[in-house]
């Protein structure tokens, strides 16, 4: 197991309050886009209840791992190792999802719109896209920030462990800093330490939503997804494809 793929399960893997938010937007027998997908949290998820999903990942090592995980459950995920902005699969979907704050690690509206564009181009008319947005109302930033309990996993005799240190604006408030500290600990108990930082771009909702009307989307109604003791919490924007059954 890659060390990207073990992190990011450590990282992710454990969250579930989003998940039955694609469930709702989803149906069973439908087929489902899922963008920035890791190691299949969510594709994993939605394929054990009956909706046939597509998985696009720009990194070869947690596509790999989804991969796996689908033959070992005896899933039928197809995976896609590719850039979720320009990739073309050549089909349109009944949902797109980019879930977990995918959609804030890319910079700018420019950025923002070809994802869009693109999600859009993957959606049968009246498909359902949504996505969603870090919550940080409330949230105790840069100097007052309080971190959680580590997120940790033991895989193969090694424990992992990460813990958020930081949570800071950056580039006048336009973005945040996430900065972790990473601790593998051996079967023998030696430690080996490393940083990890994550930047994601500060959008309101209301700009997205904007954003997805001039992409093309008829932008629908928000949900809220509460915090959790571990994550914060997260708004979730949802537009369709024109072109639908009235």
């Amino acid at each position: 197991m890659s060390e990207a793929a073990i992190w990011h399960d450590v990282e992710c893997g454990s969250y579930d309050v989003d998940l039955s938010v694609w469930e709702e937007f989803s149906e069973e027998g439908g087929s489902v886009l899922d963008l920035g997908c890791g190691t299949g949290r969510v594709a994993l998820h939605l394929a054990r209840r009956g909706r046939r999903v597509t998985a696009v990942d720009r990194e070869q090592q947690l596509v790999d791992m989804l991969a796996r995980r689908a033959v070992e459950s005896k899933l039928d995920i197809e995976t896609v190792c590719a850039d979720a902005a320009d990739c073309d699969l050549g089909r349109r979907f009944d949902a797109v999802f980019a879930p977990m704050q995918f959609i804030q690690l890319f910079r700018g509206a420019h950025e923002r719109g070809a994802l869009l564009c693109n999600a859009l181009r993957h959606l049968r008319p009246g498909g359902t896209f949504a996505t969603t947005l870090m919550n940080l109302d409330g949230e105790a930033l840069g100097d007052d920030y309080g971190p959680p309990p580590p997120d940790m996993r033991e895989v193969d005799g090694w424990v992992y462990s990460s813990l958020s240190i930081g949570l800071r604006p950056i580039e006048r408030g336009s973005a945040i800093l996430i900065e972790r500290l990473r601790t593998a600990v051996s079967p023998t108990g030696e430690q080996f330490r490393s940083a990890d930082q994550v930047r994601l771009e500060l959008v309101a909702p209301a700009t997205l939503e904007l954003e997805m009307a001039a992409a093309g989307f008829d932008v629908g109604q928000r949900r809220e997804l509460a915090a959790t003791e571990e994550h914060v919490g997260s708004v979730v924007v949802v537009a369709s494809a024109p072109g639908g059954a009235a």
